[in-house]
């Protein structure tokens, strides 16, 4: 296969994988650009999180070809991975519960970043107020929305190059899940390419570049979000608006 683009960051080309003898995606193809938000939609069971898992090394790819940052990462080790700059924030935090907020995010450099794990430690407790307040306190005492952004913090202690955002709204209230966006915005102005991966339709259209839906293991439509927003038969037919 061909080397990826220098304007690619992330490229899947015929991605088929699956569990057992369960096929689950069947042939995706998708690229993030360096800079990009990129947004990949769709409702639980099509294949979200096991496209997360792949792009980990946490489930290994049955057919197609994954490239990040020009070399091919179908096959590496979870570890490997993260050294190389793909970093996962997982669905539903999976914080440390019983580590202080300063432990857990030290432990985000654990693979990556760890020359610069003070100075990058700053810019996290800068970034989030709330955590330089409490970054002794145990994590588990955290509201959800502040476990979320601790879950990110960590995610950027080890210097991403792609930081994919796996469901950051769920289970957060209205006006946190605005400031999660925002968030997510302001990252992304400093030029982190992020790849969010959510059900919260709405928000992540307005957010994104551009947007994958994924339905039944196949990216059902792709484009612009904009253009996707936009068309009223797209939005009932794949997203339920």
């Amino acid at each position: 296969m061909a080397e990826a683009s220098p304007d690619t960051l992330l490229e899947i080309r015929g991605l088929t994988t699956g569990y057992g003898a369960t096929e689950v995606l069947r042939g995706v193809d998708m690229a993030v650009g360096p800079g990009e938000i990129v947004t990949v939609l769709g409702s639980n069971g099509v294949g979200k999180t096991t496209l997360n898992k792949v792009l980990s090394g946490v489930l290994p790819a049955w057919t197609g070809d994954i490239r990040f940052a020009g070399q091919r990462i179908a096959g590496q080790s979870a570890a490997r991975i993260v050294e190389q700059g793909l970093i996962q924030v997982p669905e539903g935090r999976k914080i440390f519960p019983n580590l202080s907020i300063r432990e857990n995010l030290e432990l985000g450099s654990y693979r990556r970043g760890k020359p610069n794990r003070a100075r990058n430690l700053e810019r996290i407790f800068a970034t989030f107020p709330r955590l330089k307040e409490r970054a002794g306190q145990m994590a588990g005492t955290l509201s959800g929305g502040e476990q979320q952004m601790l879950a990110i913090g960590r995610g950027l202690m080890a210097e991403p190059l792609l930081l994919i955002l796996d469901e950051p709204s769920l289970g957060l209230s209205p006006l946190v899940v605005e400031e999660m966006f925002g968030l997510i915005r302001k990252l992304n102005a400093d030029g982190l390419a992020i790849l969010l991966v959510e059900q919260n339709v709405v928000q992540s259209l307005e957010v994104a570049r551009r947007a994958y839906i994924l339905e039944n293991g196949v990216f059902a439509m792709s484009g612009a979000s904009a253009d996707i927003a936009g068309d009223p038969e797209l939005k009932r037919t794949y997203l339920g608006l």
